[in-house]
């Protein structure tokens, strides 16, 4: 039976939100709460950029000991082979290679510098440069898909796959798609192609996640696998992306979906509220009051009729039980009244007064984790969250790798 997966965006799409931002650190924190939820890959970023190599270097270490459970990690890179050359270095297994394909980018954005023919070839040779560079799995991204006709986005799949690609991401750059619609183009073109497609949808009409479903549905009714892109809290370009847990949620218990779809990844939803809070306290993004699963009223009821028959049973008027999302955070940090916090200018009693705190008595490196303390509440510039510093007194010879030349 063909399977979902998830693929996870937010330290790559996420992170070029306008008006935001996240340090390495924060991106690092990201991959581990993606490993604790069983997501099967996150797209970490950027590894041919220069700011990216140390962040990049400390992920795939952290990985290697186990940091990140069976996440996968996967760097994108667009569809040239400078970028894939400059990237393999850095010992990533996966990659998604981006291309324009559309009328609309050839002709407004590429501006006649490449053709059809052009496309293919150049993303054909990115293809075998990064498998030649040892790359497990390569996945091909026709940004703008859903403004590609349908013949022209079977044979830019088809091309991409005689070189070695793995899979196809079918990018809903603008937001435009609607559920009937990309229903039906999935069904086609991996039924066209015998691909593993991949669902990239923007939230520009509030249709990110609807889209993602039935996007995937369409390609599991061709008896193919198919990849949903996500990130944390919706966030993303413009109005933000597919949002990872209304995903989840939506194919577990979603009418008419839950009972005939079969997810590949391993979830533990336990941990999706300390994962949602987090994240809005790292991007400095409230949630929604409304935020599905995670929002401050998304188990709210006052209304007389609705109350009265959630206290008689919850099911009455919730589709899940709040329970499966797990503990809301109660950090350190968070502490009302008196508290001592370790940070940038917090000396050696408060830093052991916060661990010993946190169950931390006995750590690989005592002295290296004081330090990522100081650099890495210096890179957030906010007090640093109980996870956050469990992470650093477990894993810091790798971590250090985020700091090249001021850790000795």
């Amino acid at each position: 039976m063909p399977r979902i997966h998830f693929l996870d965006v937010t330290n790559r799409d996420g992170v070029q939100t306008a008006r935001t931002g996240l340090s390495k650190f924060g991106k690092t924190m990201v991959n581990f709460y993606l490993g604790r939820l069983g997501v099967m890959q996150s797209e970490i970023g950027f590894p041919f950029l220069f700011h990216e190599v140390p962040y990049v270097r400390a992920q795939v270490a952290l990985a290697e000991v186990g940091a990140f459970g069976d996440l996968r990690l996967s760097g994108w890179c667009r569809a040239v082979v400078a970028d894939v050359e400059k990237a393999a270095p850095l010992g990533l297994s996966h990659y998604n290679l981006s291309i324009s394909t559309s009328d609309q980018m050839l002709q407004n954005k590429f501006k006649g510098k490449l053709d059809r023919d052009a496309l293919i070839r150049e993303t054909q040779q990115a293809v075998r440069a990064a498998k030649a560079g040892g790359a497990r799995t390569v996945g091909v991204n026709a940004e703008d898909g859903s403004r590609t006709d349908d013949a022209f986005l079977t044979e830019f799949a088809l091309a991409a796959r005689e070189a070695g690609a793995d899979r196809l991401r079918y990018c809903d750059t603008i937001g435009g798609d609607t559920p009937f619609r990309i229903r039906d183009r999935f069904a086609a073109l991996a039924d066209a192609t015998g691909s593993t497609v991949e669902t990239h949808c923007h939230n520009d009409l509030g249709l990110a996640v609807a889209n993602s479903v039935a996007g995937a549905l369409g390609g599991l009714d061709a008896g193919q696998d198919v990849w949903i892109n996500t990130c944390v809290n919706g966030i993303g370009e413009r109005s933000g992306n597919a949002d990872l847990l209304s995903c989840i949620l939506a194919l577990r218990h979603g009418f008419g979906v839950h009972d005939r779809v079969e997810v590949g990844d391993k979830l533990d939803l336990g941990w999706a509220r300390r994962f949602a809070l987090w994240a809005s306290y790292a991007f400095g993004q409230p949630l929604p009051y409304n935020q599905p699963g995670v929002g401050v009223n998304a188990f709210a009821h006052e209304s007389g009729i609705h109350a009265d028959g959630a206290l008689k049973d919850h099911r009455n008027y919730e589709l899940y039980d709040e329970d499966a999302l797990g503990p809301f955070p109660a950090d350190h940090h968070a502490t009302r009244g008196r508290v001592v916090l370790t940070g940038e200018y917090g000396g050696r009693a408060g830093f052991r007064h916060v661990l010993d705190s946190l169950g931390l008595a006995d750590l690989p490196d005592e002295e290296l984790s004081f330090q990522l303390v100081q650099l890495c509440n210096a890179q957030t510039g906010r007090p640093l969250t109980d996870d956050e510093l469990r992470l650093i007194a477990t894993y810091p010879a790798q971590l250090a790798l985020l700091f090249p030349g001021l850790l000795s």
